[in-house]
């Protein structure tokens, strides 16, 4: 039986890197990294340090949905008017656990920031480029990967952009 590290979905992401020069040093855990407080616990490290990449979809003129996946920092959410802004279309939403599965060829808890089935729009959170390494999943919900902001935009084609939402304003008492 292949290891976590031979699964097809974690090769596809490592081939997708090495087309594009860069040798990913994967690491798999026994316990999932589902969520961006679990990988951060796994990989002690910052919740800001995850990357976590979520799926959104708009619809085409044929009926037809392009998916846009947000590398987003773990301690951030996506403000679906900045990114709708960003885009430039109004339909944008979340999408379904079956459509990022269908459209990015992963399924949730794993997807990756690139390496997906079809060409790919990407929108990076400018929050992940504060810090010097970041983590991201490579392609199982088990496996993960560290990476410069710098390196994950260019793997990702990403176009970097305001989209998390605002913190809320602490008032004083």
């Amino acid at each position: 039986m292949p290891t976590a590290l031979e699964h097809p979905a974690v090769q596809r992401v490592l081939d997708a890197a090495a087309r594009k020069g860069v040798t990913l040093e994967v690491v798999a855990f026994p316990d999932s990294t589902h969520t961006a407080a679990d990988a951060a616990r796994v990989v002690n490290a910052e919740i800001g340090q995850i990357v976590k990449s979520l799926v959104f979809v708009a619809g085409t003129e044929d009926g037809e949905l392009q998916p846009i996946v947000c590398l987003v920092s773990g301690a951030n959410r996506v403000d679906l008017d900045r990114l709708a802004a960003v885009v430039g279309r109004r339909d944008v939403r979340r999408a379904t656990a079956r459509e990022a599965d269908e459209l990015t060829g992963f399924t949730i808890g794993g997807i990756p920031p690139f390496g997906h089935q079809q060409r790919t729009r990407v929108i990076m959170d400018p929050d992940l480029g504060r810090y010097e390494k970041v983590w991201a999943a490579a392609g199982l919900p088990t496996v993960v990967f560290p990476v410069s902001p710098a390196t994950l935009r260019m793997l990702a084609d990403a176009h970097v952009a305001p989209i998390a939402e605002e913190p809320p304003v602490e008032r004083a008492s």
